[in-house]
């Protein structure tokens, strides 16, 4: 293991690739598993390969491509499940295994339909998701008022009129003053309601400050003659609007519509008095009943503004437009849309930059019509249509059965109903009489409805003559219908259904459209109901005794068969309409709810554009039959739509892979996974990618392809670790047939003489301890070891995590308090929330947990308003969480104060605080300003230490700390330790040694939130925990912590520091000695950076010091050290003592009291003289003479030794105490009943 020199390393990354590359191609990911894994004592001789030219050009072509289209820097990788994107960073195994089984159930439902292999891959990779296009309506409607006119209007005519004004540069955020109606802004209100009031103040506001926008009103009132302005304020406001702009003009009505809305107070409704007032004053010469009465002749636009209304679809008023894009609800609130309007004259400008530019908008254009050209103009919104929420039906089954024999269709499941159905289907189409194609049949319709209803009642075929009017301009549609009959099935009641079956079944489909358009109009079904034979309504070119044949069979099936399935499958009542397109189920349709004309051509348009084209020339290269080929653009359509929706899938069609790729082909004849992976072999990411693609290749078929990414010109040895990655591909048995030993991670073969540090990588949700080991895990050092060196783990935990925000706020609520229970016991564990994300993290283990305020402050001012990613409905009141996989479970919480409440905060007790330091923030503890669950003994009687030790050695100072306090403080103390990092053995032993010596003691345990900036040391991982988590550590009842390093002896009385006086700093740090000046040159502080920054200040040591708990939280310290720490820790350079360096970094924003000198003394930095006022005594490191921790303590500290051989004889006697009791003399003693663990 001798280290190698520069000039060998340089070349390692690309010499391991071409060893792993020389193997046989089915042994390569083994070569490569070892290579990487244990790859410091493989790289010596790694160093002798040579690497050829051509792999080398390669790696570099192929790296420009990573770079360019996927974003790889040389020595990244990355992973691709059939062109999804797999993070390994922040997807477990299970999350992975989910996308395995998605991504099969798509395959799956291909391959049934016959498209496979490639061209299965083809149509996979196509990106299907439901663009977020915003829709937008036609505002180039008579019924619009419009206010203003850029283009005409003198009060603009000083501004430019070129659209080339846009593309002169002007500072960001200048919104252009340009003589066009480039942005339009209609209000649709109804001019009684409370809201629209505001809404004109603020349209009056871009009015007079010269806002380039056209404003126009639309008044959306009751339309029925009998309704007159005298009696109804809307009415009465439309009216004078009309009789002032026919008066004088648009802009003067709209002066008289603010003058009116002025006189209202607010919160109160306009009334018909407001009006008349206004009226009267503005124009005494005029009768105002002659305007607002029932004789009015100012009633323009009242019935078109309410069809315009109607038509859009938009929603419920108040409606605002920009070009015609409905804004969203919450964006019309007044101090709101100011700032979004802005925001959106600005986005469109770019928007039209580009097209003047690119020359589509040219100066003699009518801007407006541009704009209403736009492909996202649609002639209505509707919501049903546009919603992200969509259900589709699974086309994928196939069978040969069909709706005609009953019997047989009431035994098939949902998914053969589903195909009887779709065989059953004959389809009514337009002629493809374009110039663009010849005449033929032969035309593949990429979007297919199904229009489901009682084509016996006025509803159904209202619908379905919508549709057959749709397809007439439209010749990607094809049509079919499902019944969907309201009453009891007899021969009588359904005539006309019978008779578009019938005419399906026997005619050519443009006979049948025609006979079908006649059936569905009313006329008809009044001439049936009265007696008229059906023969009267043939078409020209109609086979009438087929037809007849057919119609008057009294073979019902086709009609039970289509019942069945609206009730079955469609989950429809009787009568009930919907649209079926390409598999999407839209419905059911209300009784009186609108879907017509434009809502197909809607529905149209939104299939084509995400996915009908792109499918359709895909299915178009398959060729296969036209009826056969529509089917599948169908069935293929509903299939991938109904994904869930998630990254795009990335072409990957050009990288090389001749040289530079391990390649393991699929086999043949069945389906297969298409799997990519980049990667670099002497890189961590290397270390885990490679065991998981050998699972991969016996669990699935794939198609792999590892592509090299290599760094070249390395300076440092590029893996310094053995890893093992244990995942085992199924479950093992021994030849006993029991269960064989869980999953072991095996380390064979290694060095002998080098220091180990075991370490566990672990899901991010996984709470993991070591259970048994003798050993010590941090320094493993082999030639002192006779046997094999094993440790047992235990996943303990699984995290429950989340976010919480105060609803009305936005912010976090800091200090507030979850617990997690059961029903039986409600409080098991209990956590605090962080400033920072408002984040949380509960521990629990599988089951149903109910999640709670915790009772007190935060259950007195807070309830849970909503909650996302819970199992209980989000109006429940109780929340429940179930934890019932190993992934990660993150859920979303907002809160609200109670209304008598608005004004508590929760840090603080309801009453007055003043700052006058310590006293007063300690009377507020033991005064019970907080109530807890436990019952709380006086505050003043127990002292609070905190310290993390990790390592045996480590563990021995720190027992050795311990006894040095209980020597010499007199009041009751309880001990904090972090249990994350403490050894079995010290966990095992410390129960008995509270005992002994009664101290009480609990073990505290916080997961490195994920979002935080994740340390790869081990060591600076454990001073992480030191600084960055004291604000959730702990309980809220814990006021006053004092920090005790591991190393330390203390030699006074602690009570002291705790009743320090702090100022109303949240800590105290002892600054370190200058006093011992042969270390001048090692004091770091005292230039450069640090003397800049601390600017006169005293540079702290972290080994010891006092936190006020409550300060520290009501100010966020700990939210601001943390948020410090994630932007300077980004920089591996920065932050090198972090425990140390981030406190004194931050002195400026979260204050230090010094404390006096002899709180710490250390030998390094302090003369021997201050040595006997010591009142703890720090075994720092020394720089200079780097001497042994265990040499320099037993030298410094003359009590050392004794109170190293006290803790000696107890873990003997523990010992022999211990296997008295496994012989069954005598039980072992047990600890105090204080050691709950939070």
């Amino acid at each position: 293991m001798a280290p190698l020199k520069v000039w060998q390393l340089q070349d390692l990354s690309f010499q391991t690739a071409a060893r792993i590359l020389a193997a046989p191609v089915e042994l390569a990911l083994v070569v490569m598993k070892d290579l990487s894994q244990n790859f410091p004592t493989k790289a010596r001789a790694i160093t002798k390969t040579a690497v050829s030219s051509e792999l080398r050009t390669e790696v570099e072509e192929n790296q420009k491509y990573f770079k360019g289209t996927l974003g790889l820097q040389p020595g990244d990788s990355a992973l691709f499940i059939n062109g999804l994107h797999i993070d390994l960073d922040t997807q477990d195994i299970f999350s992975l295994f989910d996308v395995l089984r998605n991504e099969a159930r798509v395959m799956e439902g291909l391959h049934r339909l016959g498209i496979e292999g490639l061209s299965l891959h083809n149509v996979l990779k196509l990106n299907t998701q439901p663009s977020e296009a915003d829709y937008a309506v036609d505002i180039r409607s008579p019924a619009i008022a419009w206010i203003n006119n850029l283009e005409v209007d003198a009060r603009y005519n000083s501004w430019p009129s070129s659209l080339q004004e846009l593309l002169r540069p002007t500072f960001p955020g200048v919104i252009r003053q340009i003589r066009k109606n480039l942005h339009n802004m209609v209000f649709m209100v109804d001019p009684a309601h409370e809201t629209t009031a505001e809404l004109m103040s603020i349209a009056e506001m871009f009015l007079s400050n010269h806002i380039p926008l056209r404003l126009g009103l639309i008044f959306v009132v009751n339309d029925s003659e009998d309704v007159d302005g005298m009696q109804d304020a809307g009415v009465a406001i439309m009216r004078a609007y009309n009789y002032a702009a026919q008066e004088v003009d648009h802009y003067h009505a709209f002066q008289t519509l603010t003058q009116i809305y002025n006189k209202v107070r607010t919160g109160e409704k306009v009334k018909v008095e407001h009006v008349v007032s206004v009226l009267e004053k503005k124009y005494p010469y005029v009768e105002v009943n002659s305007i607002l009465g029932i004789d009015s002749a100012y009633d323009q636009n009242r019935k078109e503004a309410r069809g315009y209304y109607e038509q859009t679809g938009v929603g419920l008023l108040p409606v605002v437009l920009f070009n015609g894009m409905p804004l969203e609800k919450a964006q019309l609130d007044p101090d709101e849309l100011e700032t979004i309007t802005m925001h959106k004259i600005l986005e469109t400008t770019s928007f039209f930059q580009r097209a003047v530019y690119l020359g589509e908008l040219s100066h003699d254009q009518d801007v407006v019509e541009y704009i209403m050209n736009q492909p996202n103009v649609v002639p209505r919104i509707n919501a049903r249509i546009l919603t992200a929420e969509r259900e589709y039906l699974d086309l994928t089954a196939t069978n040969n059965f069909f709706v005609d024999d009953y019997a047989r269709f009431t035994a098939l499941d949902s998914q053969g109903k589903t195909a009887a159905i779709a065989n059953s289907m004959n389809y009514l189409t337009k002629k493809g009489m374009s110039s663009k194609e010849i005449y033929d049949d032969s035309f593949i319709r990429p979007v297919t409805f199904w229009i489901v209803g009682d084509f016996d009642s006025p509803s159904g075929r209202q619908l379905l003559y919508d549709a057959i009017k749709h397809q007439k301009s439209s010749n990607n549609v094809r049509i079919s219908m499902i019944n969907n009959p309201k009453e009891d099935i007899n021969y009588e009641n359904t005539r006309i259904s019978r008779a578009i079956w019938a005419a399906l079944q026997t005619q050519t489909s443009s006979t049948a459209k025609n006979f079908i358009t006649k059936m569905a109009k009313e006329g008809t079904a009044e001439a049936l109901a009265a007696g008229a034979d059906v023969g009267e309504f043939a078409v020209g070119g109609m086979d009438f005794s087929l037809f007849k044949e057919v119609f008057e069979s009294s073979k019902m099936d086709f009609i039970l068969s289509h019942a069945m399935y609206c009730r079955d499958v469609l989950k429809l009542k009787k009568g009930q309409r919907a649209v079926i397109s390409n598999g999407r189920i839209i419905g059911p349709l209300e009784d009186n709810e609108l879907f017509n004309q434009d809502d197909f051509h809607l529905l149209e348009n939104i299939i084509l554009k995400t996915s009908g084209q792109k499918i359709k020339s895909h299915i178009q290269q398959l060729r296969v039959e036209e009826d056969v080929a529509s089917d599948l653009v169908m069935k293929v359509d509903a299939l991938l739509s109904a994904q869930p929706k998630g990254d795009t899938r990335i072409e990957y069609q050009f990288f090389e892979d001749r040289h530079s790729a391990i390649k393991l082909r699929p086999k043949e004849g069945v389906t297969y996974f298409d799997v990519v992976a980049i990667l670099d072999p002497v890189t961590r990411e290397s270390q885990r990618l490679a065991p998981l693609l050998l699972v991969l290749t016996q669990l699935i078929n794939m198609n792999l392809r590892v592509f090299m990414n290599c760094q070249s010109k390395l300076s440092d040895m590029p893996l310094k670790s053995f890893y093992r990655y244990v995942l085992e591909p199924e479950i093992s048995f021994t030849s006993d047939n029991s269960f064989a030993k869980g999953p072991i991670a095996k380390f064979l073969d290694m060095p002998q003489s080098p220091l180990f540090t075991l370490n566990l990588n672990t899901p991010e949700s996984w709470m993991v301890e070591s259970v048994r080991t003798p050993y010590d895990l941090d320094n493993i050092y082999l030639e002192e070891v006779d046997s094999v060196v094993a440790a047992e783990y235990e996943l303990e935990y699984l995290l429950l995590e989340g976010h919480c925000y105060d609803i009305t706020t936005g912010q976090p609520p800091r200090g507030l308090q979850f617990t997690l229970g059961t029903s039986a016991s409600p409080v098991v564990m209990d956590t605090i929330v962080m400033a920072n994300l408002g984040y949380f993290q509960l521990k629990a283990n599988p089951g149903a947990w109910i999640l709670r305020l915790r009772k007190g402050r935060s259950e007195d001012i807070y309830r849970i308003y909503s909650h996302d990613g819970t199992d209980s409905p989000p109006d429940a009141g109780e929340v429940v969480v179930v934890l019932n996989n190993f992934k990660s479970k993150i859920i979303k919480v907002k809160v609200q104060k109670k209304a008598d409440m608005v004004n508590e905060d929760l840090l603080s007790d309801g009453t007055n605080e003043n700052e006058s330091g310590f006293w007063d923030s300690f009377k507020w503890g033991f005064t019970g300003g907080q109530k807890t669950e436990e019952v709380k003994q006086d505050k003043d009687d127990i002292i609070n230490i905190f310290s993390v030790a990790s390592g045996h050695l480590y563990e021995r100072f720190l027992r050795i700390m311990m006894l040095s306090v209980l020597k010499n403080t007199k009041t009751p103390v309880k001990f904090w330790f972090l249990k994350n990092y403490l050894s079995p053995t010290f966990k095992e032993f410390i129960p008995y040694m509270a005992d002994k010596y009664s101290f009480h003691y609990e073990l505290v345990q916080y997961k490195w939130p994920r979002w935080l900036h994740q340390q790869t040391e081990k060591q600076r991982t454990i001073w992480g925990y030191k600084i960055l988590f004291l604000d959730v550590l702990f309980p809220l009842v814990v006021d006053k912590v004092l920090f005790v390093d591991a190393d330390q002896i203390v030699r006074t009385d602690l009570k002291e520091l705790r009743d320090f006086n702090l100022d109303g700093a949240p800590y105290g740090y002892t600054p370190f000695c200058d006093s011992r000046k042969e270390m001048d040159g090692y004091r770091f502080w005292k230039s450069g950076y640090w003397a800049s920054h601390l600017a006169g200040r005293k540079y702290h040591i972290s080994a010891l010091y006092v936190v006020d708990l409550k300060k520290f939280r009501k100010i966020a310290a700990g939210d601001r050290l943390r948020g410090q720490y994630q932007g300077l820790s980004q920089d591996p350079n920065s932050l090198s003592n972090l425990d140390q360096d981030l406190p004194n970094n931050m002195i400026h924003q979260v204050p230090i009291k010094s404390l006096p000198q002899e709180w710490l003394w250390c030998e390094t930095w302090c003369d021997d003289t201050s040595k006997k006022r010591a009142k703890t005594i720090d075994l720092c490191n020394n720089p200079m003479t780097k001497e042994p921790k265990l040499e320099a303590a037993v030298r410094i500290v003359p009590e050392w030794q004794d109170y190293d051989q006290e803790v000696k004889q107890l873990q003997i006697r523990f010992q022999e105490e211990k296997a008295a009791a496994a012989r069954g003399k005598e039980p072992l003693a047990d600890g105090p009943q204080t050691h709950e663990e939070l």
